[in-house]
């Protein structure tokens, strides 16, 4: 393989959300979507870090500025990996619960906001899980209101992807947790229908943080995808 791996993390995420995949893979930058303004823009300082080809993977709003990396240079993109992600515009039935959550970090801290938030996007057995809930906690706690603003302004923006998945012509996984309550498999099926050739695997045992709840099964997937 001659192009470099870069792992992009969703929302309130960093390297943590990757490490187990990165670990078992032997491989993969992580990259740091927290000061940009829009996906465009975190699309845009992704390529200016990382020159030449490169294999893209993104869990979450990290899929949809791995999309967003293909829509500005597809000559540089040899792979795509989207984990569990949509492709759908922002509606005005979202913006209540976002707004609300900006509201909660910068009055109440991040600690609040992170346990609003995160237990619902893992798995509900994993819930007493201290070795998976404690580095997903610290992460999100480390993070701080103006982060979370940002990224969230950044997703409202957000335009729908339907009509750019067609176009795309690298080899493409697309992977979901199974019990995935934000983005659901039905969602993936879809995504994966569009795109030319892509591979959809359903990762079980997981919710919305399927690399960080089940990084075996996750880097399994990944590297059947690096070696096609």
């Amino acid at each position: 393989m001659g192009e470099s791996l870069v792992l992009i993390p969703g929302l309130l995420s960093d390297a943590t959300a990757w490490a187990g995949v990165r670990d078992r893979l032997g491989q993969g930058t992580v990259c740091d979507v927290t000061t940009q303004a829009s996906l465009g823009e975190m699309a845009a300082d992704v390529l200016a870090r990382h020159p030449g080809v490169l294999a893209v993977a993104g869990h979450s709003m990290g899929a949809r500025v791995a999309l967003e990396i293909w829509r500005q240079a597809p000559a540089r993109v040899a792979r795509l990996a989207l984990l569990d992600t949509g492709i759908h515009a922002a509606t005005e039935a979202e913006k209540p619960a976002r707004l609300r959550r900006i509201r909660l970090a910068h009055e109440a801290g991040m600690a609040a906001l992170c346990e609003d938030w995160l237990p619902p996007m893992v798995h509900p057995d994993r819930l007493e899980d201290a070795g998976l809930m404690a580095p997903l906690r610290r992460m999100v706690q480390s993070m701080t209101p103006d982060i979370h603003e940002r990224q969230i302004g950044a997703l409202l923006a957000r335009p729908g992807l339907r009509t750019l998945l067609p176009t795309i012509t690298c080899k493409v996984l697309v992977a979901v947790g199974r019990q995935d309550r934000w983005s659901p498999v039905g969602q993936h099926k879809e995504m994966a229908s569009l795109i030319p050739g892509a591979k959809l695997v359903v990762i079980e045992d997981a919710g919305h943080f399927a690399p960080a709840e089940r990084p075996d099964q996750v880097a399994d997937a990944m590297r059947d995808w690096l070696t096609a």
